[in-house]
């Protein structure tokens, strides 16, 4: 939205008895505020998860917690949000249990350091065994300002304990019975001490362990476990797969345990031939994977592939736990082992595929998952994938095909109906997008994402109302969710409700501080409504989280020009610039500021660079010919505005100040043929018949500028410039009484125009009714006691009196004021010729006399 305005400078006066208020000045445009849009700011693409890394013949999964089965399992997002929650609440001592692996670790501390910038947030990572923890956290010389502190690595302590009690002569069934026969050292410590943490460490400690290490502390820590703890549990992908492909066919923890331990003895027996303890390092990896002790897993695949190294089935199981683990290059390998000895394995090529696409290799994940279905045509997942990586790709068209061979095989597939529904809405076919949404919605009306994608297109496509609801939606089923609440905050600007969209970027910003394009646009809003401090306040935090971010730059000098703070408001021009030199719009706008503070040269260059950029932008040709002209260079002014005028034709203001112009070079046909096409393509504008009024009356043609200021009363009626003026044309007509009652009509509109009061008693005057006229120009110099103008006059109508005190002081207040002017203009006045016999008025008008201590006020 550009907003379009005028300077109107103050009144001024031109000749001995005229006082014209508001000489011709030009237009200027003010600085256009409009929201630019923000690549990325309404999130609409997102990377789905996999489906699942789980080999098909491996049908177990163990579950660490014991949450209600029936209860559908938190999402890594919603897991975080909670942990996020937790950390953030937290004051003081706290204990949080974190199961993941340590790639998903390692993600997890930078993404809460990135949320919590404000939280002195540490590290202690081990790849050694410890004994002793407390000791450690208090010889850390910063261990008083930590607030939040992860512990990683512990499982080096519990893999010593192990081998430990290994060399002793424990068995595997002693080793894993979870008793109380034996306790890691570190865990002993932990137990006898947890009072001691509680008391001397006002730190929130976050464990990240592995599955079998939060085994150990739930087993063999109870007491340090149990106290003021909270769990949080973020699988991998691959495991969150495994979840929805082996969901009913969960083992008992003990039962795997036991079962573990069996075919450990059965490995320790003598008897077993080569292929046979291969087969039994198989099964047991098998079962440790299904138990998540990944590594473990590995080392007993390693072992199996020694003996049988052509086995492609551990080759594929061996990878899938390497992705598990986070270590996808070594995944790939293992399948790619697989794959050279049962080159058909569509599983195999499949996960392969995913891993690729996990590590960006996107165009080689699409060549696994053609692999996958040209063994396999039928196989969805491979076909969604597919889909996936392709409208990452931008190969929207090629994606939704993949979808709909997906959808085709599985029709219930809400995930490809939703990705199908985002890369339709990108590439513009808006309603067929949402109606894919409304199938994902129909198979998974809980679907918050959904929703969102679905409100985002509704509003693209203009039915903001439409998606307010379905953003509504999508907070109902996940109210944390920061981009339905950023967009809804769009929705409800767009429509102009803007206290409404802060309140909703505000919610948004709740659940994600450091969201730059929800401070962006929530200063946007802020300067609709006015409130340019606030707005300014608002990108400065945008520019907090992201320092490049031009548009904020740019809308933030918009605002501070509009506070009148021009340099500031050039200094961020000059920032968004910085960053993206071919911003058109910062260009202009700097040139309308650096006018605004004089500098015209300056501005010009500013407008050139401008229309290099952009060189249909009327706007810019319009202000340069503005600042052209104030440098005096009408010529190039003219052709300015013609330029202006040639990309858009019915610019009435160009061709306004395009009158004024060559009407200033003496063209006057030429200057009244410009005026007269500005008001006919727009009559309504005041100040243009106004102007227009102005200039015929400057020519002489004072019959036809009080018709233009009659049209621009008609439109304005408080317009007192106008009335003042008007009186002006009608008095030099010889209308005097006329001109009386005009320039009342001013003074009605406003009482302290001195120039109204000035006017009305130079036609007071003129009709010989000097007592009124000095009672006028008396208002005048009250108002405006430097108007000499005024002090000239009522000076002529006391000489008229005979009054020649009042008459000399007057004169000595405006030659004062004026020497050179009111010396000689009393000379040779014929008002003076009662009194020019006095010898005080002979030392007025004299040069080289002083001028203090003639006449009197009385």
């Amino acid at each position: 939205m550009v907003r379009y305005g005028a300077d109107y400078p103050n009144p001024g006066y031109e000749g001995k008895n005229k006082g014209k208020s508001a000489p011709n000045a030009p237009y200027a445009l003010p600085i256009p505020d409009s929201r630019f849009p923000i690549p990325d700011s309404r999130p609409k693409f997102k990377k789905p998860t996999p489906y699942s890394l789980l080999p098909a013949p491996l049908q177990v999964m163990v579950n660490f917690t014991d949450a209600d089965e029936d209860l559908p399992p938190a999402s890594p997002e919603e897991q975080y949000q909670d942990l996020l929650r937790a950390v953030r609440r937290r004051r003081g001592f706290g204990l949080l249990f974190v199961r993941c692996s340590p790639a998903e670790g390692e993600k997890l501390i930078k993404q809460v350091k990135q949320d919590l910038p404000k939280k002195k947030i540490e590290v202690l990572r081990f790849e050694e065994p410890i004994d002793n923890l407390y000791g450690i956290v208090q010889d850390r010389p910063d261990c008083q300002d930590i607030k939040v502190l992860f512990i990683q690595g512990l499982e080096y302590s519990f893999y010593k304990y192990e081998e430990t009690k290994r060399q002793q002569g424990w068995d595997s069934e002693a080793i894993y019975s979870y008793s109380w026969k034996g306790v890691p050292h570190i865990l002993n410590h932990l137990n006898q001490h947890r009072e001691r943490f509680r008391d001397d460490f006002q730190i929130c400690f976050v464990f990240l362990l592995r599955s079998f290490s939060l085994n150990y502390f739930i087993h063999r820590a109870p007491d340090f476990f149990d106290w003021r703890s909270g769990m949080f549990d973020f699988p991998s992908k691959s495991e969150e797969c495994q979840q929805e492909d082996c969901q009913n066919q969960s083992l008992n923890p003990e039962y795997l345990r036991k079962e573990i331990i069996a075919i450990e003895k059965l490995l320790e027996a003598e008897h077993q031939t080569p292929e046979e303890q291969a087969d039994l390092l198989v099964e047991l990896g098998m079962l440790l994977v299904a138990a998540q002790e990944y590594e473990d897993a590995i080392a007993n695949f390693d072992q199996a592939l020694e003996i049988k190294p052509d086995d492609h089935q551990v080759w594929y199981i061996r990878g899938v736990a390497l992705s598990i683990l986070g270590r996808l290059e070594a995944g790939i390998e293992s399948f790619d082992q697989a794959l050279e000895i049962k080159p058909d394995d569509h599983l195999a090529w499949y996960y392969r595929g995913i891993l690729l696409s996990d590590l960006g290799n996107l165009e080689a994940a699409i060549e696994s998952y053609d692999k996958a279905l040209n063994i396999k045509p039928d196989h969805h997942e491979a076909w969604y994938n597919r889909g996936v990586a392709l409208s990452i790709l931008g190969r929207l068209e090629v994606g939704i095909e993949s979808f709909d061979q997906a959808l085709n095989i599985k029709p219930d597939h809400h995930k490809a109906w939703y990705n199908r529904g985002i890369a339709l809405s990108e590439l513009g076919n808006l309603e067929a997008g949402i109606e894919s949404f409304d199938q994902a919605l129909k198979f998974k009306p809980d679907f918050h994402q959904a929703w969102n994608n679905r409100g985002v297109s509704l509003s693209d496509l203009g039915n903001l109302e439409a998606g307010i609801e379905s953003f509504d939606q999508a907070l109902n089923i996940k109210p944390d969710h920061h981009e339905a609440w950023y967009n809804r905050g769009n929705a409800l600007s767009d429509l102009g409700r803007n206290e409404e969209a802060i309140d909703s970027y505000d919610q948004a910003l709740k659940f994600k501080p450091d969201f730059h394009q929800d401070w962006y646009n929530r200063g946007v809003s802020l300067s609709d409504l006015g409130q340019k401090e606030a707005a300014i306040e608002s990108f400065d935090q945008a520019l907090k989280f992201k320092p490049d971010l031009h548009q904020a730059w740019y809308n933030r000098g918009v605002s501070l020009s509009d506070l009148g703070q021009k340099e500031a408001a050039i200094e961020s021009f000059d920032q968004a610039l910085k960053f993206k030199p071919d911003l058109h719009q910062a260009w202009y706008n700097r040139g309308v500021a650096l006018r605004k503070l004089g500098q015209k040269e300056a501005a010009i260059k500013s407008y050139n660079k401008a229309v290099k950029i952009k060189p249909d932008f009327h706007d810019a040709w319009y202000n340069r010919g503005i600042a052209l002209s104030d440098l005096g260079q009408k010529k190039a002014a003219i052709d300015s505005y013609d330029q202006a005028l040639e990309i858009k034709p019915d610019f009435h203001k160009a061709l306004y100040n395009r009158g004024i112009a060559v009407w200033q070079l003496l063209r006057n046909e030429e200057a009244i043929d410009s005026y007269d096409q500005a008001v006919k393509i727009k009559p309504d504008d005041h100040q243009a018949w106004y102007k227009w009024g102005n200039y015929l009356s400057d020519l002489g043609r004072n019959k036809a500028a009080i018709y233009s200021y009659d049209q621009a009363l008609k439109i304005k009626p408080d317009f007192h410039d106008a009335w003042n003026n008007r009186g002006i044309a009608l008095s030099d007509l010889g209308q005097k009484e006329a001109a009386i009652d005009s320039y009342e009509q001013a003074l009605k509109i406003k009482p302290d125009d001195h120039d109204a009061w000035y006017n009305r008693g130079i036609a007071l005057s003129d009709l010989g009714r000097t007592e009124a006229a000095i009672e006028s120009y008396d208002k005048a110099v009250r108002i405006k006691p430097d108007d000499h103008q005024a002090w000239y006059h009522k000076a002529c109508c006391y000489a008229l009196q005979g009054n020649v005190d009042l008459a000399l002081y007057n004169l000595q207040q405006a030659i004062t004021l004026n020497p050179e002017e009111y010396r000689e203009m009393a000379r040779n006045d014929s008002d003076f010729d009662t009194i020019r016999s006095d010898q005080r008025f002979q030392a007025l008008i004299d040069i080289n006399s002083g001028i203090l201590g003639v006449g009197s006020r009385k």
